[in-house]
């Protein structure tokens, strides 16, 4: 076990910063420093002809510090400030190029990462009113002593909506189901080097939180445990679903994250869940740690083989690919490598994670039966004995684990078809162009095939020896979860657990035979299945963001301008205007009399004498009043202005928190 070390820096940003080292947070930072080292080397060729390669670099490692500040911290309040940081300087890699497309996909990136920032901010300003802390270490036992007092279900409900509130903020990041619409957008669009940091480990800092309000807040709750767990799945499905209709490698790639995001979360929804079922959790929190260490190496090796590729071609699509990879060995390696580990191929590393995962699934299948004829699932409320009966029902988590089954094997069959499309098919004009690339080997530098290889050799080694390599990470890893014992024993290449992962295959080769070969394709050429109406940025977000609230937000804004501010406004101009009449009138008045009773003169230019007069003195204080009044005018005008802008800002977050109240109150 790693010593666990807090360090403080205060007074910075106001409450001061406080981090945190343990066994998880070094394995991860240190995949963080290999995985910028290992892009960071391969940018060196990858952007050399890039003009504007010093702001890439910039943010780069302005990004790297960033990252790294998320795992380190050790409260929600230094999460949320690098995090913040994180998302502004990754952004800069989503419009690098600057073309039409890319600024349309960082701007989809930027409105995800500051809604989903913002709604954060009011989570954990909900979250610090309710516990009095935001230390990871205190949150637990202030929510306790919190529903020790809670008589009524009030505490437990502002509980569940600040902790919603975070999760919309954390898996609008991580690229869980609705909130995955950044991910197809931004990875085509982003530099391939930046994009493996995009979904290798930028989604894992979304993921980082998760644990956090799961694994210390809801670490056995039934309700918590089945909303994460059954995201999740609908994640892993719907990304793997995406990926297999792609015809573009890099939005394969980055749908594939999706999917594995969703594997990831079903892993931390049955932590919950077993741990609330009397069991210890071990083999979710393991396998969830675990595919997020995996997850991070595939996307490192899958996506700098497709930089490899555009670094060449300057082009994604498969129908302009095909073929690349003919005669060039050490690419089809490293892709393959990637290719086993991710799909699940016993002897890799992504093998171990998906056999946890999915032994956890099945362990809870067993117990699930028995809590609900005892009566330890529901509670008296009918609807929400439905709910949970449904989804606590052993029936409901055989379904499941098959959800599980079919969404590892379409994560064959895309990977298939990349590994077709680009290493078996033959361009129809282009091949010996490609083949003689591959002949002459300087496709790729050496420094570049070095960078490559270093991950794509750890996904093997790591499969071969998972006891030596895979358990003992796990175990330095899992005390983060809240898990300090040891798990049950799991024999990885059992009968059981290898017939488990040889379904996923051959549905998978099924999958790719039928669905790919026969349907989406057509004589040689990848069609695009996917219909161009499905999108549900354009289909729900975009209209709904850029049409209907700015509609609505209007409406109110108008109301209350009209009947709210300007009734105040009107009544003080009023009063304003008959003051400064009064005061013009009593200065005319007061000149007057002075020139009346004036007896000195003065002398003019022509010689002759004038009678000295204080009107000057009353016409500039005259002249002072009328400048005040205008300045509060328009000081009234712009708090009217203010007043209608942040009333539309409020609007909005309001309409996500009463969504959200709304929903836990009919799971309760």
């Amino acid at each position: 076990m790693i010593q666990t070390t807090e360090f403080f820096i205060p007074g910075l940003c106001g409450m001061g910063l406080h981090f945190q080292m343990d066994g998880f947070r070094l394995i991860y930072v240190g995949i963080a420093v290999l995985m910028w080292a290992v892009s960071g080397v391969f940018s060196l060729e990858y952007m050399a002809h890039y003009e504007k390669r010093k702001r890439y670099y910039w943010f780069f490692w302005a990004t790297f510090l960033a990252t790294v500040g998320v795992f380190l911290s050790a409260d929600f309040y230094t999460t949320f400030i690098f995090f913040e940081i994180m998302s502004f300087t990754s952004y800069v890699w989503v419009a690098f190029d600057e073309r039409k497309d890319s600024l349309r996909a960082a701007e989809t990136y930027l409105a995800v990462a500051v809604i989903g920032g913002m709604v954060m901010l009011m989570g954990l300003f909900l979250l610090y009113d309710l516990l009095g802390t935001l230390m990871f270490g205190e949150m637990e036992a202030a929510a306790e002593r919190m529903l020790l007092e809670d008589g009524n279900g009030e505490g437990r409900r502002r509980l569940f909506a600040a902790a919603g509130l975070l999760l919309f903020g954390f898996g609008a990041k991580a690229g869980c189901f609705p909130l995955h619409i950044w991910l197809p957008r931004a990875h085509p669009q982003a530099p391939a080097p930046a994009s493996a940091l995009l979904s290798g480990i930028l989604t894992k800092a979304g993921i980082f939180g998760i644990i956090v309000i799961s694994c210390i807040l809801f670490r056995k709750d039934q309700g918590w445990g089945i909303l994460i767990a059954c995201l999740g799945l609908i994640t892993m499905f719907l990304g793997a679903v995406l990926a297999l209709f792609s015809v573009n490698l890099k939005r394969t790639l980055a749908c594939s994250s999706i999917s594995q995001i969703g594997f990831i979360l079903t892993g931390i929804g049955m932590s919950c869940l077993l741990q609330a079922a009397g069991e210890d959790g071990g083999l979710a929190i393991r396998g969830a740690f675990l595919h997020m260490v995996n997850h991070s190496l595939f996307k490192l090796v899958l996506f700098l083989c497709a930089a490899t590729v555009y670094m060449k071609l300057h082009q994604l699509e498969l129908n302009d690919i095909r073929g690349f990879g003919r005669k060039k060995p050490f690419l089809m390696f490293c892709f393959l490598m990637g290719a086993l580990g991710i799909g699940g191929m016993p002897l890799w590393s992504g093998y171990v994670s998906k056999t946890l995962l999915h032994e956890s699934i099945v362990e809870y299948a067993g117990a699930a039966a028995e809590l609900l004829a005892a009566g330890r699932i529901g509670g008296a409320d009918p609807l929400h004995l439905w709910i949970y009966g449904i989804a606590s029902g052993s029936g409901f988590w055989h379904g499941a684990e098959w959800v599980f089954l079919i969404s590892g094997g379409m994560t064959v069959a895309y990977m298939m078809k990349l590994f077709a499309a680009l290493f078996v098919d033959q361009h129809p004009t282009r091949q010996k162009e490609f083949d003689a690339m591959g002949e002459k080997g300087g496709y790729m530098k050496s420094s570049s095939k070095a960078a490559l290889a270093l991950p794509a050799m750890l996904l093997p080694l790591f499969g071969i020896m998972p006891h030596q390599i895979m358990d003992v990470l796990a175990q330095m890893g899992q005390g983060f979860f809240g898990f300090t014992g040891h798990g049950h024993v799991v024999h990885y290449f059992s009968f059981g657990n290898l017939k488990g992962g040889f379904i996923s295959i051959g549905i998978g080769i099924l999958l790719y035979g039928l669905v790919v070969r026969r349907w989406m394709m057509r004589e040689g050429q990848y069609l695009n299945r996917w219909p161009e109406w499905l999108d549900l940025e354009n289909l729900l977000y975009r209209p709904v963001l850029q049409t209907a609230l700015p509609g609505v937000c209007g409406a109110v804004c108008g109301f209350v301008d009209q009947y709210v501010v300007s009734v105040p406004t009107t009544v003080f101009l009023s009063v304003s205007s008959v003051i400064c009449r009064g005061m013009d009138q009593m200065a005319d008045g007061v000149v007057r009399a002075a020139r009346e009773t004036t007896h000195g003169q003065i002398p003019r230019a022509d010689g002759q004498k004038r009678r000295r007069t204080s009107g000057g003195i009353f016409h500039s204080g005259k002249r002072a009043v009328r400048r005040m009044t205008d300045r509060i005018v328009r000081n009234g005008r712009l708090v009217e202005e203010s007043f209608s802008f942040g009333l539309m800002l409020f609007a909005l977050g309001l309409c996500m928190t009463l969504g959200y109240l709304i929903f836990v109150f009919l799971m309760r």
